[in-house]
């Protein structure tokens, strides 16, 4: 069953239309990836899906109640009371166990001063549908998610308005991970997340129970969450089952196979024009070669005015008669020249035409080193294993934010000193050096004037040049500092490609680029007959080129032989006595909070128990005391019988009353 459905979903402004035609749906268990370039419409689309938006045409239905959690790139304005601390704001999420819990307390009060059947029915209620609504968990849950999104505990307590803007987007994807919505919808979740926080989300969102929709460019990502990929053009969505790596085979065949198709179309309309050539002027085929002519435009016309959508369609006829015959009074010549400019229908998203080259070869081994401290005069930021790097290799440096990676870069570039050891760069090395933060970009320079200005070239090959990263038009004459980052990130690679270098320090490089832009990228670096050394967070990128994993842990930069999937899967016996030690430390803090958890849990049940068992004690007593009243009543009558039977009784509660006496002291004493 669908959650939600979109039919003929569109948006415009003004005559530019964003998207158009958008059919899909969403079961109700679905992980749904959508993807697609920078400027689509994504962020769009999804405002729509809330109501956020009004869509210029189409309809989005959802089931009846059903509940849409989103998380937008920035959740500045997420929060009612920006004067709550973030654990205080996810306590609003269970407001209705919170409240229960409270009215429990109260019933306690009571029950320990009066007691009544009926105050007891209402106190066993209280407790089930409390305990029925995690009344007994939910502090567990809050210290999982902030634990799990990388908040440490001594900011629990902040304001929401001392949080940075990524915090605060933290903080909101918290708070919807506690609401369990029916449909999450995520934009950008990983932003502004580590490592180790996309990690446990990844975890977290697999075994999530409703549907999600995410909207993201990490492509590792997508693959360990995503069951379902939607691709959205200006035509609509593509959908395709499996994670982002069966995408991109199903994609690349379905692109083949309808490359093919419309060949076998043209080479169709060939051979049916070959035959009117060849009958329209004999007295006996002459009608029959007409009717073709004639059924040929209305083809050839379908092609030209439905594109990909009649090329999709498998009713000729039906497209047909909903297509203006415009060109109803064509000749052979003019029907020959149509079939002869038709283009390839199938859409492919605009991509970069990047090429690295390295002029010169370097010498086997590029990079050899001792133990350094890397750091500054009077600070190490961390310790590094001795490093060997020899040509063609790709060296992936991963790490927290903050702990000096790029200063890392720097030094092997010789713009800052180790503080100790020592480095030997290989013989006829050219760095070629790509900074996360552009920072080498003149902002008042114009994309045309920056590239000229690294390397002079005429305007006409430096306009080539720039065309091939998507610069094209007027857009060669824009100021830098107008730039996206996702086109300052194209800028400075069109530079880096022609500096000719042989060993690339890359910091980031995929960062602002949509994911056409990331899969051009990857497949450029594998095809680099040079050295790599990069530091990325993008862990798909990394798990298809890497071959030593360069590892910053507690100060210590580790280097690992092999591929990301065999870093993953190391053998703990491979990390250093000291970091092994500190992991141990952290694992069992870890298990002691989550046995402090487990006995203050044990803690509730074991009061809640002896509070029930409280209360038994108290009935059984005023029971005794009715019968052992009722007995006298009965022997004041000399009722031999029922002495007997009220005697028996009172026998039976008595000893009810001891055994739950028995029960209360050794649930007080455990």
């Amino acid at each position: 069953m669908s959650i939600l459905t979109l039919n003929n979903i569109g948006h415009s402004y003004g005559d530019f239309d964003v998207f158009s035609g958008i059919n899909a749906t969403i079961p109700n268990d679905g992980k749904v990836g959508l993807v697609g370039p920078n400027g689509i419409g994504k962020t769009t689309l999804l405002r729509i899906l809330i109501g956020g938006e009004e869509s210029t045409a189409g309809k989005v239905i959802t089931s009846r109640e059903t509940r849409i959690g989103y998380l937008q790139q920035q959740a500045l304005d997420a929060f009612s009371d920006q004067q709550h601390g973030v654990h205080e704001e996810m306590l609003t999420v269970f407001a209705e166990v919170r409240g229960q819990e409270a009215e429990i307390a109260m019933l306690q009060e009571q029950m320990a001063t009066e007691y009544s059947e009926a105050l007891m029915t209402k106190y066993s209620a209280a407790s089930e549908a409390f305990e029925m609504g995690g009344g007994y968990d939910y502090e567990v849950r809050i210290a999982t998610v902030l634990d799990g999104l990388g908040f440490a505990r001594d900011d629990w307590h902040t304001p929401i308005h001392h949080l940075s803007g990524g915090q605060k987007t933290r903080a909101l994807l918290a708070r919807l991970l506690l609401e369990e919505p029916d449909l999450l919808i995520l934009d950008e979740p990983t932003n502004h997340l580590d490592v180790d926080a996309i990690q446990w989300l990844e975890g977290a969102l697999r075994t999530w129970d409703g549907a999600l929709l995410i909207v993201s460019h990490d492509r590792y990502f997508l693959d360990k969450v995503v069951t379902h990929i939607w691709e959205m053009s200006r035509l609509g969505i593509e959908e395709y089952r499996g994670n982002y790596s069966a995408y991109t085979v199903q994609r690349h065949e379905r692109w083949e196979r309808r490359s093919a198709e419309f060949e076998a179309i043209r080479e169709k309309f060939f051979k049916e024009l070959d035959y009117v050539k060849r009958n329209i002027a004999r007295d006996s085929t002459t009608n029959m070669a007409k009717g073709r002519l004639k059924r040929l435009i209305r083809e050839v016309r379908v092609v030209e005015q439905g594109g990909l959508q009649a090329l999709q369609s498998k009713t000729w006829s039906k497209v047909m008669d909903e297509i203006e015959i415009s060109g109803a009074k064509w000749n052979v010549a003019d029907v020959e020249s149509a079939i002869k400019s038709l283009n390839n229908p199938i859409v492919r998203p605009p991509e970069l035409k990047m090429n690295l080259d390295s002029k010169v070869r370097s010498g086997e081994t590029v990079l050899r080193t001792t133990e350094m401290d890397i750091g500054y005069e009077d600070k190490t930021l961390f310790m590094t294993e001795p490093i060997t790097l020899q040509r063609q290799e790709v060296a992936a440096l991963i790490g927290p934010n903050g702990t000096g990676k790029t200063t890392f870069l720097r030094t092997l570039m010789s713009t800052i000193e180790p503080r100790s050891g020592k480095m030997t760069p290989g013989h006829n090395l050219r760095i070629g050096y790509f900074a996360q933060a552009h920072d080498g970009l003149n902002h008042e320079n114009t994309v045309l004037d920056e590239l000229i200005e690294h390397k002079h070239m005429l305007l006409g090959p430096a306009r080539n040049h720039l065309a091939r990263y998507l610069f094209r038009g007027d857009d060669v004459y824009k100021p830098i500092h107008m730039l996206s980052g996702g086109e300052r990130g194209r800028l400075a690679l069109a530079i880096l490609a022609l500096e000719g270098a042989n060993f690339l320090l890359l910091d980031e490089p995929t960062n602002h680029l949509d994911i056409p832009a990331q899969e051009v990228l990857q497949s450029v670096l594998e095809a680099f007959d040079g050295t790599i050394l990069m530091v990325s967070h993008d862990r798909y990128l990394i798990d298809k080129l890497a071959t030593q994993i360069w590892s910053l842990d507690h100060g210590v930069m580790h280097v690992y032989e092999g591929t990301y999937a065999r870093y993953l899967n190391r053998d703990t016996k491979e990390v250093s006595p000291v970091v092994q030690k500190k992991v141990e430390r952290k694992n069992e803090n870890r298990g002691q909070q989550q046995d402090e958890r487990k006995q203050r849990n044990e803690e509730r049940k074991r009061a809640r128990k002896i509070e029930e068992l409280e209360a038994n004690i108290v009935k059984l007593e005023e029971k005794l005391v009715q019968v052992s009243d009722d007995l006298q009543v009965a022997s004041d009558a000399q009722d031999l019988n029922e002495i007997t039977r009220l005697g028996e009784l009172y026998a039976q509660v008595q000893s009810e009353v001891e055994g739950a006496m028995e029960a209360w002291t050794a649930a007080a004493a455990a």
